[in-house]
């Protein structure tokens, strides 16, 4: 099997106020943000034409989109073959959220950690137009 993990994808943290929250980290750290809040850009260390992103987002109190998880952050993280990915750490025992998602910037699904954080992995589709 390839990589598990090959990068952070995103930090995703509940706020009472979003768009507070997001003015707030523009004029105090300059973090522009958009409607779903802002993308950091990179480059790959071992091919430097490729890119990549890592996403910060605030999200409302009252999402359900961590569920089932009763924390107010998740983490997103990349990985290079989602479906393989999620069969190894099905079968090792860990516990496998909702069904795979795709969209056109990637596939997504879920996983539980022990401590109850929904954790989410992306497999971008390609990772030099993110």
């Amino acid at each position: 099997m390839k990589k598990r993990v090959t990068g952070l994808g995103g930090v995703f943290f509940k706020s009472h106020d979003p768009e507070a929250i997001k003015k707030w980290y523009q004029k105090h750290l300059d973090i522009q943000s958009g409607e779903h809040g802002a993308l950091f850009h990179w480059r790959y260390s071992e091919d430097p034409e490729k890119e990549g992103a890592t996403a910060w987002s605030p999200f409302p109190e009252d999402t359900d989109y961590y569920n089932p998880s009763k924390k107010d952050f998740m983490f997103n993280y990349r990985v290079e073959n989602l479906v393989e990915l999620l069969e190894v750490l099905q079968d090792e025992g860990v516990e496998v959220v909702g069904e795979i998602e795709e969209y056109s910037y990637g596939k997504f699904g879920w996983i539980m950690d022990p401590d109850g954080n929904k954790v989410e992995l992306w497999e971008p589709m390609d990772q030099n137009t993110l």
